[in-house]
């Protein structure tokens, strides 16, 4: 019987073009099957919680693999994984659990942190790190919206379209907290499930209120005509911004 293996992963996303195996192998899915392969010698299938995008980062992925045998203790695989893993991935915690948890379809909830940088230049240590915004932004116009994202809505006109059909836009935002420190601004939002880019879009919404571009009320407006086609184009915050921070279970 094979033994399941969950582990969580931390990795900085720039270099890769997403979580998703492609044909390049230049994704975090790949490189960990292929430290997988190189420490027990056979392919094993890495499951993970939800795909991140090409340039976007997590604080801590979760995933799952099932390995023939308990050969290691999860102290071990840390060790044996990280060693053939380029630097910008590093499995943090690692535990064997039963067939019962599915990194995916037994995850309850994720959350997500999105940087933004206030001012004139950037850092050059924040490059890749945050969504660098030179204009003025009203920070308090950011706070007055994001409770419109809380509940239960339609977050059709907050997706992108990733080319095939998805089981429904209705997702539940159970929390979005705001904070400024100086001139970085953060948006963390938890919820029980996220469609294609849709913090991404939130976020630009929320941009777009904050630069006067949008109207008092447009974000509400929005999730209450869900299939209404847009008037004008929806503005996707970078991808550089964005940390999955935790998945929740």
């Amino acid at each position: 019987m094979p033994n399941r293996l969950r582990f969580e992963v931390a990795y900085d996303g720039g270099p890769f073009a997403g979580w998703q195996s492609q044909a390049n192998g230049n994704t975090i899915q790949d490189l960990l099957e292929e430290s997988f392969a190189a420490v027990i010698h056979q392919k094993v299938r890495v499951h993970g919680a939800g795909r991140t995008d090409a340039g976007v980062h997590a604080l801590a992925q979760t995933a799952h693999a099932d390995v023939p045998r308990r050969t290691l203790t999860p102290e071990r695989w840390i060790d044996a994984l990280n060693a053939s893993l380029p630097p910008t991935i590093r499995v943090l915690r690692c535990r064997y659990v039963t067939d019962k948890f599915h990194a995916r379809f037994t995850a309850r909830g994720k959350i997500y942190r999105y940087r933004i940088w206030n001012d004139r230049v950037l850092p050059p240590l924040e490059n890749g790190r945050a969504w660098h915004v030179p204009s003025d932004l009203n920070f308090e116009s950011i706070t007055t919206e994001t409770p419109a994202f809380v509940g239960e809505h339609d977050f059709a006109r907050f997706a992108a379209n990733r080319g095939k059909p998805v089981n429904g836009t209705v997702r539940i935002i159970k929390a979005v907290r705001t904070k400024r420190i100086g001139k970085c601004i953060t948006i963390e939002v938890a919820g029980n499930g996220f469609l294609y880019k849709m913090v991404r879009l939130m976020v630009g919404a929320l941009v777009e209120c904050a630069r006067g571009k949008a109207a008092a009320g447009a974000i509400r407006e929005r999730l209450a005509s869900p299939h209404r086609p847009s008037a004008t184009g929806k503005m996707v915050a970078p991808a550089a911004g964005l940390f999955l921070v935790r998945v929740r279970y």
